[in-house]
């Protein structure tokens, strides 16, 4: 299903610049102001809108443009029973990186992007049982999806949704182990998993947890790959009973503009993305440091069940990336593991968080996915000549 027949295929990570008239509504919502119907149209035409225009650019796998989900902690919150917010807490990811420029990321987080985010990035705490109670918005996310993918007559084969995997969610102050926590975490967010395929819909599982743990100074290189262990056997739990063909794995390092010298090699978390039971993985590969990653699949042998996903455009600067360049990028790749076996995607989502103020511009950010779509077309035509 994700596998290329004739041509490199496209997609992105999930997503997307909200209009400004949807996060007017959303904010209004969080506030408590009454407007449900208001904002449920507004969001079901805005998911329309974002479907018609992925379209249009070239992108073959698309999404919603995550426009129901305020960010990560507050979708996890909403869906999740059993967590509550801890302002003022310290989050361990990106700690090394904090240190080595504590100049620059104390500039860069007052930035007026992280100031007009629609809701604060609170971290959250377990404090509780932990249930699933998300049905409901899933289900409107589904319905929403279709309905904007009918419109665009595209087939529900080529739609995803992004869903958190267990790991990172939150830190644990109920569970007696980590073991038990993730376990747990698993089941509640195992039933987002089913409810997405039954749907018809690919899955897509964001796990930049993954990739954060080998940066985690607390922890010893054994402790960071025990971890990593944990996080894998935590999402394959969770994916119980669901074709790996119809699951995308998406990990990333989490931040966007910065020097980025301590994120984990390629090398350490990608044994580890293909335990996961999903075809396609996905991970940051036009970050200018990785981008010479390329060359461990020089080596590394690709599994026989895994499609990789490499980003080709990235979601941290404002230069749209030559088509040139793009091929030159999926080429390298398709050199080494074949021309079926890639997909040419983002380094990560450009709208994680809905705000006012986008790293990329939206308008930019519809000229990259342009740029990436035109890239694949010039390295479809070298590889099916």
């Amino acid at each position: 299903m994700q596998r290329n027949t004739d041509r490199i295929r496209t997609t992105h990570v999930g997503s997307l610049p909200r209009p400004r008239a949807l996060l007017d509504a959303l904010s209004a919502r969080l506030r408590g102001e009454p407007n449900d119907e208001t904002y449920a149209r507004l969001l079901a035409r805005s998911v329309a809108e974002v479907v018609h225009r992925q379209v249009e650019c070239g992108i073959d796998f698309v999404t919603d443009g995550e426009y129901s989900k305020p960010g990560f902690f507050t979708y996890a919150q909403e869906r999740l029973e059993g967590f509550e917010p801890r302002p003022g807490a310290r989050r361990r990811a990106f700690e090394r990186e904090l240190r080595a420029f504590p100049e620059y990321y104390e500039e860069y987080f007052g930035h007026a992007m992280f100031g007009g985010t629609v809701v604060p990035m609170t971290p959250i705490a377990c404090v509780g049982p932990i249930r699933y109670r998300g049905r409901p918005a899933l289900e409107r996310d589904i319905e929403n999806v279709k309905a904007a993918a009918r419109a665009a007559e595209l087939p529900l084969e080529h739609v995803f949704l992004p869903a958190t995997a267990p790991s990172g969610v939150g830190t644990n102050e109920y569970y007696l182990s980590d073991a038990a926590y993730l376990e747990a975490l698993a089941g509640a967010v195992g039933q987002e998993y089913r409810a997405i395929i039954d749907a018809g819909l690919l899955l897509q599982i964001d796990d930049p947890g993954l990739s954060e743990v080998f940066s985690d100074p607390s922890l010893d290189s054994e402790g960071q790959r025990r971890r990593a262990e944990l996080y894998v056997q935590a999402t394959n739990a969770a994916l119980a009973g669901i074709p790996p063909e119809r699951v995308r794995f998406h990990t990333c390092y989490g931040i966007n503009e910065g020097p980025r010298i301590h994120e984990a090699d390629l090398a350490q978390v990608i044994g580890f993305a293909f335990k996961v039971n999903a075809t396609l993985v996905s991970f940051e590969a036009a970050n200018a440091r990785h981008e010479h990653e390329y060359h461990l699949f020089e080596q590394l042998r690709l599994p026989e069940d895994k499609v990789l996903c490499p980003g080709v455009i990235t979601h941290a600067s404002n230069i749209v990336e030559h088509p040139e360049l793009i091929a030159e990028r999926l080429l390298r790749y398709a050199h080494r593991v074949g021309r079926e076996n890639v997909v040419a995607g983002a380094d990560c989502g450009f709208s994680s968080q809905a705000t006012y103020h986008t790293e990329v511009h939206p308008s930019v950010v519809w000229a990259k996915l342009e740029a990436l779509a035109e890239g694949a077309r010039r390295a479809s035509a070298r590889l099916w000549p």
